[in-house]
């Protein structure tokens, strides 16, 4: 509601995949930023102290120590965010449109898959087409975590190789 009135009405940008995206962001910040900060609460302060111990200033212990650290915690977090914002639809109507056409600007309104597939299902004629845009989500969002799931590992290999 918040980005259909703030973004729709208020700044004139109508039924837009820019209001959808900026409605979208809104809406995962909380979620990434408190799983960021639990990723980086999580790090134990031993190697913090180790990294300063060494001679480490402030800077070097962030970039080199803390953040390496963290890494498969943010990208959960980041995880989470995309698999809510793949299935999110009541948002999407109300801010990006339910227009079935590839969008041609970033103000021009355009239809998720989840939109399309609540809009196919709404009518009740294309059942079958709904149930294949279901699996093309499925997929979407498997994709997606097993993505994540291997630059995790990626990168807490690459952190557990500089301890």
């Amino acid at each position: 509601l918040f980005g259909f009135l703030f973004f729709v009405i208020a700044c004139g940008w109508d039924y837009s995949l820019l209001s959808g995206v900026c409605t979208m962001a809104i809406m995962v910040l909380p979620l990434i930023m408190r799983t960021t900060e639990e990723a980086l609460l999580a790090v134990p302060d031993t190697y913090r102290e180790g990294s300063f111990g060494l001679g480490a200033g402030k800077l070097r212990t962030i970039f080199s120590i803390v953040l390496p650290s963290a890494v498969p915690g943010i990208l959960s977090g980041v995880i989470l965010a995309v698999g809510r914002i793949v299935g999110e639809t009541a948002a999407l109507i109300f801010t990006a449109g339910t227009y079935a056409a590839v969008p041609t600007s970033l103000f021009s309104s355009t239809r998720t898959l989840s939109v399309h597939m609540y809009a196919l299902l709404n009518e009740g004629l294309y059942m079958d087409q709904a149930y294949a845009t279901a699996v093309v989500l499925l997929v979407v969002v498997i994709g997606i975590n097993c993505l994540s799931g291997a630059m995790a590992k990626k990168f807490a290999g690459g952190a557990k190789k500089d301890e």
